[in-house]
């Protein structure tokens, strides 16, 4: 555990609402890295990560090894097996980057950072999480609240949603569960409670550690 920095895992179901919860968490003072634009960054034109998934995903890139991330979705989502495999090459790339971003931050004296990874499990970075935030929702509301969001169809929602794992897989490995099938202003109230929760906790172990020595 560190002793300077806290980091947080935020994960969850895609629709379920953690774009909310981390917004309400960075407002509480955490150093915010979103995974999503990790993965961006990741596969930026011609990146050592594009030039490994061409070798894989050869229709999903142009010649200068540009990603067509809707068409890479469109393959991913509805194959289990081609989603596997997407994970397992570009996951490596994308801890590597975390983990020099978390370094970064606690070099510039953040004491609390919030990991926003829909597939912090998948990708092995809860292994770097001190405790973990879970957003759930039921099915049929994730499904409007994507097709909503993203302006795709229903049946891409829902392959989405079934590509994911259950509320029953985020509710047993959480530290703190965040349940989003109502109001804006309900998520945000519970999400204000475990990111002030998470802080006074932190502090009390710190004042007791001084006591102590």
């Amino acid at each position: 555990m560190r002793e300077i920095c806290k980091v947080i895992g935020l994960t969850g179901q895609t629709g379920s609402g953690k774009t909310t919860v981390s917004r309400i968490f960075e407002d509480c003072g955490f150093f915010v890295i979103d995974c999503d634009k990790v993965a961006r960054q990741v596969t930026e034109d011609a990146s050592p990560c594009c030039k490994v998934l061409a070798q894989h995903f050869p229709a999903c890139f142009d010649e200068v090894l540009h990603l067509d991330r809707r068409k890479l979705g469109g393959i991913v989502f509805s194959s289990k097996e081609k989603l596997e495999l997407l994970n397992s090459l570009i996951f490596p790339f994308i801890i590597d980057e975390i983990r020099k971003m978390i370094d970064e931050a606690e070099e510039r004296g953040s004491e609390f950072i919030l990991l926003d990874a829909p597939t912090l499990y998948e990708s092995g970075a809860d292994k770097l999480c001190d405790e973990i935030v879970a957003c759930i929702s039921d099915k049929e509301t994730r499904i409007k609240r994507v097709i909503r969001r993203d302006g795709i169809d229903r049946q891409a929602a829902e392959e989405r949603a079934e590509s994911q794992q259950s509320e029953e897989f985020f509710a047993e490995r959480a530290d703190y569960l965040i349940e989003n099938n109502g109001s804006l202003a309900l998520a945000e109230v519970q999400a204000l409670a475990a990111a002030e929760k998470i802080k006074k906790e932190h502090y009390g172990r710190q004042q007791d550690q001084k006591h102590e020595g």
